[in-house]
């Protein structure tokens, strides 16, 4: 057949690792050298067909509808493909164009919505069971469980952000909440959180009474794009995993609104997942899926905008293998609780994000996704440590600041 012809003409290729495919006329072949850690099994001659089409949404769709079925883990797979990215580079595979989901603040509520909204009962099943915390952990030690690592986080995190007793503080992309709640427990700062996510924001309005810090922080549904007409001014303003969503072509409306609100001199910190390429990009199964109208920008992107908007960039940390440890960690709960999911849903969602887990885990380890963490001042201030040592050590010594 033509299309078992044209997957093994590509797969011949593979050099490093070894692949096993299982077609649809019983046969077996494994490409490459060595023992296989991953074995596919095709169903039918259409799932080439849709592969050859678009790769991403090709293969997103059969392992959904189980006309591709993965025995092995997806973090192998991906180290596969990429260990021998250049050599399938070379050839010219027909890929349909994908038209990404437009995204304009009409759409962003929807679009978030789509994400966050499939209920706080099912995040519960696989992320910490302490804070609730949907993004990049922070592990000093491989032996960190999910719950040290994401506190990890949030102390990293709030250290960067050089917070005093009184500050103000905007957390844009609030999430359940649980930065901004220990902020204003830990620093007494004040604050504003702020989500599209209706679950969310339930979580975080119920979780900062809870902790007793209801009356310093307050949580809204809102949209970033409408605060500054309040004309509020922040101390600091932080956005952990939301800037992936703001979409392409709209980060210089996310910068702006951070210049309006944040005071002279003010620290920011940027947490966005981001590509190792010189642009950005949105992956079409993704953009369908799991993130409608994501983008994740290139570095030099943000660093780019950062300048145009009068901001100094005061530092720069990639955290990749922390999210792949923490995308790992995800998927290994994700899958022990199947059963759960497969109840609330079907095993098409289940495959789903059982997929969008593990793929994500082998690009972070393996392929070009990075972690990036950019923490930034509008204009200049003098008045910040010399040295990054305050981030590991608390005592006064390492708090001396320039003059």
């Amino acid at each position: 057949m033509v299309e078992k012809q044209l997957l093994h003409t590509i797969l011949s290729r593979i050099k490093v690792h070894a692949l096993t495919i299982r077609y649809w006329d019983g046969t077996t072949v494994t490409y490459g050298a060595g023992r296989a850690k991953v074995t596919l099994t095709i169903a039918s001659p259409k799932v080439i067909r849709a592969l050859a089409k678009n790769l991403s949404l090709g293969f997103g769709e059969a392992y959904m509808s189980g006309d591709i079925k993965l025995k092995g883990r997806f973090q192998d797979l991906i180290q596969v493909l990429c260990d021998n990215q250049k050599l399938f580079s070379k050839m010219r595979l027909s890929q349909l164009a994908h038209l990404p989901q437009l995204n304009h603040k009409g759409a962003q509520k929807r679009q978030i919505q789509h994400h966050y909204d499939v209920g706080n009962d099912f995040y519960k099943l696989w992320l910490d069971r302490e804070v609730m915390a949907y993004s990049c952990a922070y592990y000093k030690s491989s032996d960190d469980s999910l719950e040290t690592a994401q506190r990890q986080k949030i102390n990293h995190i709030l250290r960067k952000l050089q917070l005093d007793k009184g500050m103000s503080l905007l957390d844009i992309g609030s999430g359940w909440g649980n930065l901004l709640i220990a902020a204003a427990k830990e620093y007494g700062v004040s604050g504003l959180g702020i989500t599209l996510s209706q679950e969310q924001l339930k979580h975080s309005q119920a979780a900062a009474k809870r902790a007793g810090v209801d009356k310093l922080v307050r949580f809204e549904l809102a949209n970033y794009q409408d605060l500054p007409a309040r004309g509020e001014k922040f101390d600091r303003i932080v956005s952990v995993g939301m800037y992936e969503h703001v979409g392409k072509g709209n980060h210089g409306t996310y910068m702006k609104a951070v210049q309006d609100m944040l005071v002279d001199g003010g620290v920011s910190l940027l947490h966005t997942i981001s590509g190792d390429e010189l642009k950005g990009g949105t992956d079409p199964w993704m953009d369908r899926y799991i993130f409608p109208g994501g983008y994740v920008p290139a570095i030099n992107e943000v660093v780019r905008d950062l300048a145009k908007y009068d901001f100094y960039l005061t530092d720069y940390e990639s955290l990749r293998l922390h999210y792949a440890m923490t995308l790992d960690e995800w998927l290994r709960r994700f899958e022990a609780n199947k059963t759960k999911v497969v109840k609330m849903f079907d095993q098409r969602f289940y495959r789903m994000w059982q997929m969008y887990l593990g793929v994500c885990a082998g690009n972070f380890r393996y392929g070009g996704l990075d972690l990036s963490q950019f923490v930034f001042t509008k204009g200049v201030n003098n008045g910040l440590p010399l040295t990054r040592e305050f981030l590991y050590n608390s005592s006064t010594q390492n708090r001396k600041k320039t003059r």
